[in-house]
């Protein structure tokens, strides 16, 4: 994904100039160009798109194989790069692919249906008016998941954890004994943060994921960790600069690749027993 130079415009109240809107806190800046950085929450001009009025996401059934997910609130930071290195694996073996950055996309937190009677969660979702609904259906229509995350408080971020909240209308479908839609796909996770909780946030996502039946690739979780003895400033200096990053990135988004296309989601169809909380 293309990004915004970082480079100011006009002053922001130039309300005739283009609108920018940054994707962390929704400020928007008025000018021909985004501004240097957000004056609101200090991210850089990187985490500015065009502002306009919001159009729901739409999935039209376009075949592919691989959705790939930057859970992080900043969509150009550290996280987003560890899923560009993904996603360069995913072009260079001609896979077909959809990246979606989080922050870009609105999603509702669960009205938790299931929790008023099972068989009000449904699947469509209840909550048709956000962006989920298109990701239920690319998650049906996928045949593998990269989640990327940042760690945020030892475990994934709020944009992400009620991204999964949202799917729990897919793995109900096998408490209600209906058809799943998810059972078998291949499902792969990658990490990186600051300091310590890698494996934890790896592991809070994955317990979602299984829970839908996916399988996890073989070394199919990655992860980075800078430090907590340095200022996080410096990470992105460290992360775009080290090797083992690369590794991970591109060694976990190999993995899902070649288990993928061993084709277990068809050769186990009918054959699984859904055990699930």
């Amino acid at each position: 994904m293309k990004q915004a130079e970082e480079e100011s415009g006009p002053p922001a109240g130039n309300a005739t100039a283009a609108g920018w809107r940054c994707c962390v806190c929704g400020f928007v800046f008025h000018g021909d160009k985004p501004p240097k950085g957000c004056p609101v929450c200090h991210s850089p001009s990187h985490e500015f798109i065009r502002d306009g009025p919001r159009v729901p996401l739409v999935y039209y059934g376009e075949p592919f194989d691989v959705l790939l997910i930057n859970g992080s609130t900043h969509r150009a930071g550290n996280t987003g790069y560890m899923a560009g290195l993904a996603e360069e694996v995913l072009r260079e073996q001609g896979i077909p692919y959809r990246r979606f950055n989080l922050s870009e996309h609105h999603i509702d937190y669960c009205w938790c249906c299931y929790s008023v009677r099972a068989e009000s969660c449904t699947f469509p979702c209840r909550n048709t008016k956000d962006d989920m609904p298109a990701f239920h259906r690319m998650l049906a229509a996928s045949k593998a998941v990269i989640i990327v995350s940042p760690i945020n408080w030892n475990s994934m971020s709020a944009r992400l954890k009620v991204f999964l909240d949202r799917t729990t209308c897919l793995n109900n479908l096998y408490h209600l004994q209906k058809p799943g839609h998810t059972m078998g796909k291949v499902a792969g996770i990658l990490v990186c943060g600051h300091e310590d909780g890698a494996i934890k946030t790896a592991m809070d996502i994955w317990l979602n994921f299984q829970q839908m039946g996916y399988i996890l690739a073989p070394f199919g979780i990655g992860f980075r960790t800078h430090g907590s003895e340095f200022n996080s400033s410096s990470d992105r200096a460290f992360f775009q600069n080290d090797e083992f990053i690369v590794r991970q990135a591109r060694g976990v988004a190999s993995n899902v690749i070649t288990l993928m296309q061993e084709g277990l989601e068809e050769r186990l169809k009918d054959r699984l027993v859904p055990v699930t909380e």
